[in-house]
């Protein structure tokens, strides 16, 4: 008989399955893992120090940098609080881009964490399948702030800019001649919500080709079914959010519990799993994605047939136009204090919370009538799931920690903030 000998390792933080800047000290026994210890605080960037250091205007950026995969709603969970200490309410045609944009950063949030998923356990051409969905949704972020990833596009009162009629064209190149531009550019002759309402209309066959890869097939079930297990006990008492809440049978949705934005006014299911193990997590985010599309066309039809503001008129919270701006001395004024000192708050305190596309994200200002947060505090989706991590992996093998590590879906911009 062989003698097994218990090891001490690192798995990380270089590792390519430890997502980043995740270092985990594993006890083992063989190849069992007996006890695991995840170490953070290697990407630590003071986010919310660096808050209370700014006007609240001026931290709006630094939220789409907390998840990198889920921007838009890292801002939604920050400016809802900014709204509730101001007292203030969104208009009802930018509470609907807010919703159709946050269900836009799920999709774009599922589709990177499936196809790093696949690659993690062995797959890989569903992470070239999600790359080429996720570029379409890039180019509607890009549409509406300019920026591809970090659009800072939330604003406390609204949204910075209405919907454009007309999406970015590819040109003719010496990669691409003028009859393949022109049929990359099928989708793009119309209005941004002609984009949009093509790519919802695709979408739904395009998961059905993630499906077919992926949901049957029985290396994928060998990998992840009974792999990982979260009892809906065990996922309550860590105060575990989201799909991996959901994946434990338990459906919790703060889109139905505590609607936020147009939530209460679009019709949707909330998927939940039985087993609580690293293939029902699967199932409940690809789910997801199915449900999202459903509400993006419920915003599509309501945004085509109601017009109106996106933005208050309160030229103490929200900038003048521009072209007012360069013409009127009174709204040059504004301009000028607003990006410079901003506005100050009542003093008090106020909690937001988001159904992040990882769970609760939530934030909480505390005001003590300053024009910047006296004290900020993040509540990361992800931070209680990594906690759970020497729970989840005892008994499991070390090929088992990369399907269980992934299956949670972590990011640590937002767990090292």
């Amino acid at each position: 008989m062989s003698e097994i000998k218990n090891y001490t390792v690192n798995f990380g933080p270089q590792h390519p399955a430890a997502h980043g800047v995740l270092r985990l000290i594993l006890e083992l026994e063989g190849e069992v893992i007996t006890h695991s210890d995840p170490h953070i605080g290697l990407l630590h960037r003071a986010t919310e120090k660096l808050a209370e250091s700014k006007p609240f205007n001026q931290s709006i950026g630094y939220m789409d940098r907390l998840d990198y995969v889920s921007m838009m709603c890292n801002e939604h969970g920050y400016v809802m609080a900014i709204e509730k200490l101001l007292g203030i309410e969104a208009p009802i045609r930018a509470q609907y881009i807010r919703t159709m944009f946050d269900e836009i950063t799920r999709i774009l949030n599922h589709l990177l964490w499936l196809g790093a998923h696949a690659l993690d356990i062995g797959a890989m051409t569903v992470l070239l399948y999600c790359f080429r969905e996720r570029e379409d949704l890039f180019d509607c972020y890009e549409a509406v702030s300019g920026a591809r990833m970090h659009a800072s596009y939330y604003r406390p009162g609204g949204v910075y800019r209405d919907l454009p009629h007309e999406m970015p064209k590819y040109k003719p190149s010496r990669w691409h001649s003028e009859k393949e531009v022109k049929k990359m550019n099928a989708n793009r002759e119309g209005s941004f919500l002609d984009f949009i309402e093509d790519f919802v209309n695709r979408f739904p066959g395009l998961i059905d080709e993630y499906e077919t890869l992926l949901t049957d097939n029985r290396i994928w079930k060998q990998r992840t079914v009974d792999i990982g297990i979260v009892s809906p006990e065990m996922a309550l008492s860590h105060g575990m959010t989201g799909p991996m809440l959901r994946g434990s049978g338990i459906a919790w949705d703060l889109r139905k519990k505590q609607p936020y934005a147009a939530y209460d006014k679009v019709d949707f299911d909330i998927p939940v799993g039985k087993n609580g193990d690293c293939y029902d997590r699967y199932l409940v985010r690809v789910n997801e994605m199915r449900q999202s599309t459903r509400i993006i066309k419920q915003c599509i039809d309501w945004l085509r047939n109601n017009n109106g503001p996106v933005i208050l008129d309160d030229y103490k919270i929200a900038p003048p136009k521009r072209e007012q701006m360069k013409f009127g001395m009174e709204s040059m004024i504004h301009h000028f204090k607003l990006f410079t000192e901003g506005y100050c708050t009542p003093p008090g305190e106020a909690y937001a919370a988001v159904e992040h596309p990882k769970g609760e994200f939530g934030v909480y200002l505390v005001s003590d009538g300053a024009n910047k947060p006296y004290r900020m505090k993040i509540r990361a989706a992800s931070f209680a799931h990594l906690a759970a991590m020497n729970e989840m992996l005892k008994g499991h093998m070390i090929a088992d920690l990369a399907a269980i590590l992934s299956s949670i879906d972590v990011v640590f911009g937002e767990i090292d903030r």
